[in-house]
């Protein structure tokens, strides 16, 4: 589908949209849907395509958005990291902490090879105590089959190096391809995270 307009719609919103754009356009004359789309034709040959989160997609797409998950939330940056379950939008445990790293050192010497050692050492530091947060918060709950999904956001590197720990081999198979654009793992942004990652992505033709 050629570049357009596009939207992030969460479940409450999408129904009555796509409701909107059908009457403008004339109605739908054809509907195509896959594991991962859904995609709408109408009457006057305009064109939209959905993308809904947790693929496949099963059953009618509303339904499919409007349904109830536990799911889990790994944030990561370097220096800071929130781990959390959510049954819906509903927030029923959780952790955040943060650990100190220093940003880049831009002087050249020997001083710029000890403070880039200290920066390594203090990342390391940090995406460890990530991965114990997550070990804590979503480890069992992922062994015991009890979340649907795992949604990550932040820093894809940092995230990537704490999904190697052996502990969180369950967490990582649930996790959903879409990553999360999220500043600083706050509380207030984990809170946050379920208008992203129950939206629907709709691209317009």
């Amino acid at each position: 589908m050629a570049d357009g307009e596009r939207y992030e719609l969460p479940p409450e919103r999408l129904g009555r949209w796509l409701e909107r754009w059908a009457e403008e356009h004339g109605g739908v004359v054809d509907t195509v849907a896959s594991a991962r789309t859904v995609s709408y034709t109408a009457a006057d040959g305009a064109a939209v395509e959905c993308e809904p989160p947790f693929p496949p997609v099963e059953g009618e797409l509303l339904e499919h958005v409007a349904r109830e998950r536990a799911v889990g939330v790994l944030l990561v940056r370097l220096g800071g990291h929130a781990a959390g379950v959510f049954h819906g939008t509903r927030l029923v445990d959780s952790k955040v902490g943060a650990r100190e790293v220093h940003g880049r050192h831009r002087a050249g010497g020997s001083s710029s090879g000890r403070f880039a050692r200290r920066r390594a050492g203090q990342a390391r530091v940090a995406l460890r105590a990530a991965a114990d947060v997550a070990v804590r918060v979503l480890g069992a709950p992922a062994a015991a089959g009890e979340l649907d999904a795992v949604v990550l956001g932040g820093d894809r590197s940092a995230l990537a190096t704490v999904l190697e720990d052996v502990r969180l081999v369950r967490v990582r198979a649930l996790a959903v391809e879409r990553v999360l654009d999220v500043g600083d793992p706050r509380l207030r942004v984990l809170q946050a995270t379920p208008d992203a990652f129950r939206a629907t992505v709709v691209r317009v033709r």
